[in-house]
């Protein structure tokens, strides 16, 4: 179930059509959801829908994968992922932890950024 909800989370940073990726908040998100990392703290579908839809804009064209490590246990699952070029050396490299519901939507997402443009 983690890896699914991981692909989800992953589809709706991926998703450039603004209602695909409404659609794909709310397949990947719970409604209350809250993401932090070190440059934002958002809560419900608005919020994450803003928040990709900025980061869409400062990376035109850039693809988020999952990286190498995916781990869960109970209803929290952490894993890697990566922003680059498809196919090419990732610009950014990120470590998030989250929280996954009963429905295998992500409730809860603290993300970590490893490696940033200069």
């Amino acid at each position: 179930m983690a890896t699914d909800s991981i692909d989800r989370y992953l589809a709706a940073w991926n998703a450039t059509d603004p209602s695909a990726r409404r659609d794909a908040i709310a397949a990947a998100f719970t409604p209350d959801a809250r993401y932090v990392d070190p440059l934002a703290d958002v809560h419900g579908h608005d919020g994450v829908d803003a928040l990709i839809a900025g980061a869409q804009e400062q990376f035109a064209g850039l693809v988020f994968s999952r990286g190498d490590v995916l781990d869960a246990h109970h209803d929290v699952v952490r894993f890697t992922w990566h922003l680059g070029p498809a196919g090419a050396e990732p610009v950014v490299v990120g470590f998030d932890v989250a929280e996954i519901a009963q429905d295998g939507r992500l409730r809860t997402v603290h993300g970590f950024l490893d490696k940033v443009p200069g």
